[in-house]
């Protein structure tokens, strides 16, 4: 889409817990700059259920199916009662085959300084979406678990070409495919095949390297400034991006875009916080950096990049910050500092 001053329709889910407080935030932020969205506010997670029985009801699916763009504020799924994971059900309902965890240190002073890397996951497939069965032995019923997960070499190629664009469109340097087939050589050994076939079409533009996941894990510890853009697996990329949102901070710090063909949803990767509601104390940072990247994501690079700016004064500067950054600021406290880091 074109940088100009048309609005773009999008839907807000406020979410659980302090989602509603967080959201209020990031809108606050975002209309500050004078961000195009077009708001349509919709349910879902707990919120939904107390509504009509339903943690992602129809109407909030028909909302991003006419939007094709969302933000939305931590979720619960609720426990028993049979309700399927809510962000499960998103990523098959709109075929959001790309999970995009981006990881940079904002807050100075922690274990690492610089780190600047993007992680991909593959979002519809391997063990994520498995099968799953008890065998019998004697009288268990439940003697033995199985659990037999799938990857198809279509969404292999599509997750590590969306990879490599992306590294072509940002001016990154360097893909690491991170994978098993050392040991699933079947499963994840597609993976790695179609991910070199791909590779190899951005020879002389991107460099290409590949990683056995655990030795990736230590890697990312030891010396995670060598890593640019990793691609792999469902289930390594849940692992590895928490893992790498652990270098900069935690999840207070980790925005997330959910990313298919027709549609994108931007998430702050942490949960509801229960704990935390309603006390005007959650740290809205997660999701202000997922607005940044539905900024990106449709050509507003210009308000993105003064959002990042904003962000990077106030806690450089160490004035004010939330309790989990180590200050004593509250929601507001802090979305008024970068509102007038903004002007």
């Amino acid at each position: 889409m074109t940088a100009d001053s048309k609005t773009i329709p999008a839907t807000l889910i406020p979410g659980d817990g302090i989602g509603p407080e967080i959201v209020e935030s990031v809108t606050e932020i975002l209309d500050a700059v004078g961000a195009p969205f077009s708001w349509d506010s919709q349910l879902a997670g707990m919120a939904g259920v107390d509504a009509v029985n339903d943690p992602l009801p129809k109407q909030t699916i028909e909302s991003i199916r006419r939007t094709g763009l969302a933000l939305k504020g931590p979720l619960t799924t609720p426990v028993g009662g049979g309700f399927k994971s809510i962000n499960v059900t998103l990523r098959q309902e709109f075929g959001l085959f790309a999970n995009l965890r981006p990881t940079k240190t904002i807050v100075p002073g922690g274990k690492f300084e610089d780190i600047d890397l993007v992680l991909f996951r593959e979002n519809l497939e391997g063990y994520y979406a498995a099968m799953e069965h008890y065998i019998p032995v004697g009288n268990d019923p439940k003697g033995i678990a199985l659990s037999s997960g799938f990857n198809s070499r279509a969404e292999c190629r599509r997750i590590v070409k969306y990879a490599f664009e992306y590294a072509v469109q940002n001016n990154r340097k360097t893909v690491t495919i991170v994978h098993k087939a050392n040991i699933l050589k079947l499963l994840t050994g597609l993976f790695l095949e179609e991910g070199r076939k791909v590779a190899e079409e951005y020879k002389g533009r991107i460099a290409f390297n590949e990683r056995i996941v655990d030795a990736c894990a230590m890697q990312l510890v030891i010396n995670p400034w060598q890593f640019d853009v990793i691609v792999t697996t469902n289930l390594f990329g849940d692992i590895l991006s928490d893992l790498t949102a652990g270098l900069v901070g935690g999840l207070g710090m980790a925005p997330g875009a959910n990313i298919g063909d027709n549609a994108a949803v931007f998430e702050a990767v942490h949960g509801s916080a229960p704990d935390i509601a309603g006390k005007g104390i959650a740290n809205p940072l997660a999701l202000l950096l997922a607005a940044v990247m539905m900024l990106r994501h449709v050509g507003r690079k210009d308000l993105a990049d003064r959002i990042d700016s904003a962000i990077a004064k106030v806690i450089t500067s160490g004035k004010v910050r939330t309790k989990d950054l180590g200050g004593d600021a509250s929601t507001k406290d802090l979305t008024a500092a970068l509102k007038q880091a903004l002007s």
